[in-house]
């Protein structure tokens, strides 16, 4: 989904709504998108899409890129047309996908443009309805809600006719979207295939997805056959290496902040981690012994991910 910079319409005439459509339907053909709704406000838009070869980063570049070169050319304006980038939302299918469809749908009902979805043009319901668009990504929703294919479109219609579900109302009006809709499964799924040992640019929440510390520290403590309550100790004049080693780990393996790193390990001054991290850091590269005990480490804490 994306809006118009500083609430401005991006969609202010015929021409424009269509121009965007045909652009959904010419990036389904280059890059394999599979378009299963949209719908389009004056200000705002809504796509649900699924990328079997992965490239969401690469289709949506190209709608926004192009759409802006095209609406900028028609009505002789220059510079930004959308508030930034895209917003992303990572979808259980087998949970959220019709509720999400009609949600999509619903937008026009819901914000009082019509009263049926049919008088909306701007939207794949019509395209629902008579099978004009085929492009759109529909026969799969239509198997999920029916088997038998003449079932299907009055199964769909009074589907959509029916008020969207609370949780999904409560989700999108969240001032912070959330970057997944799913439940605790699949989020932890998510985070053990995909997001356990670094962020993804594309995808803010995986710094939530990644190894938790406790994870660290249990993997940590059994290599270096050391309790917990050790890891949480700190001597004047005695180098706790198990210690260290976890905050180094912690650091380059859950996106957390130094303040929140050291709070784990009860120490107090983020400057103290940053130096323990460095220093690490450093010897690391050329101490034989740490760094056979961090290739430990992860063997342990991969060996966690597959049986998880």
């Amino acid at each position: 989904m994306n809006r118009g910079r500083r609430g401005e319409d991006i969609f202010t005439d015929y021409q424009d709504f269509k121009s965007f459509v045909a652009l959904l339907q010419e990036t389904c053909s280059m890059w394999k998108l599979r378009v299963a709704a949209y719908c389009l406000m004056s200000n705002h838009y809504h796509v649900l899409v699924q990328t079997p070869d992965g490239n969401l980063d690469r289709c949506m570049r190209h709608i926004n890129g192009i759409y802006t070169q095209r609406y900028n050319r028609r009505h002789h304006t220059d510079g930004q047309v959308f508030k930034g980038r895209y917003k992303a939302v990572l979808v259980d299918a087998d949970n959220y996908l019709l509720e999400l469809i009609r949600y999509i749908h619903r937008n026009p009902v819901r914000a009082g443009m019509v009263t049926r979805l049919k008088d909306y043009l701007w939207s794949s319901h019509k395209g629902y309805l008579s099978g004009e668009e085929p492009w759109v990504y529909s026969s799969f929703v239509l198997s999920v809600l029916e088997k038998k294919k003449s079932a299907q479109l009055p199964s769909y219609i009074n589907f959509v006719n029916k008020e969207d579900s609370k949780e999904i109302k409560r989700f999108f009006s969240r001032k912070n979207l959330p970057s997944i809709l799913g439940d605790d499964g699949f989020i932890e799924t998510i985070r053990e295939r995909f997001f356990r040992w670094k962020p993804h640019a594309e995808i803010p929440e995986t710094k939530t997805l990644m190894l938790r510390i406790e994870e660290i520290k249990d993997a940590v403590s059994k290599v270096y056959n050391a309790p917990l309550e050790a890891l949480l100790t700190s001597k004047r004049g005695f180098v706790n290496e198990p210690r260290n080693i976890a905050l180094y780990l912690a650091r380059r393996y859950t996106g957390k902040k130094l303040e929140e790193i050291g709070k784990e390990f009860n120490i107090d001054n983020y400057s103290t981690v940053s130096s323990v991290i460095c220093k690490i850091d450093r010897q690391i590269k050329t101490n034989s012994h740490l760094q056979k005990k961090v290739d430990q480490i992860n063997k342990k804490m991969n060996k966690g991910q597959k049986q998880t």
